[in-house]
């Protein structure tokens, strides 16, 4: 292991923590905007012939389906961004 990184090496470690970081923020967006946007207005037809619990499936994912998906995404994305920490050196602990 290194004990001197000379500011090159800070670079491409600052460029690659940026690059994965934003990957993961673009791909939570992405699943947060078809979730609430997509299952719950666009696709919401095709949808509504599923039924969940006696309820469309559309009717659902607008009501509460959105919002369990949601706090899937707060868990996911602490544990995925505390692994770039780690991996970039930049963690915590």
């Amino acid at each position: 292991m290194k004990t001197h990184i000379d500011s090159s090496d800070k670079a491409a470690i600052a460029a690659s923590y940026w690059s994965a970081s934003t990957k993961l923020i673009l791909g939570c967006l992405f699943v947060w905007f078809v979730v609430s946007y997509g299952f719950g207005i666009l696709f919401v037809d095709a949808m509504n012939t599923i039924s969940l619990g006696g309820y469309k499936l559309g009717f659902w994912f607008a009501q509460q389906g959105s919002i369990y998906v949601f706090i899937a995404l707060i868990f996911f994305y602490a544990r995925r961004m505390n692994a770039i920490d780690r991996d970039h050196g930049v963690d915590e602990g």
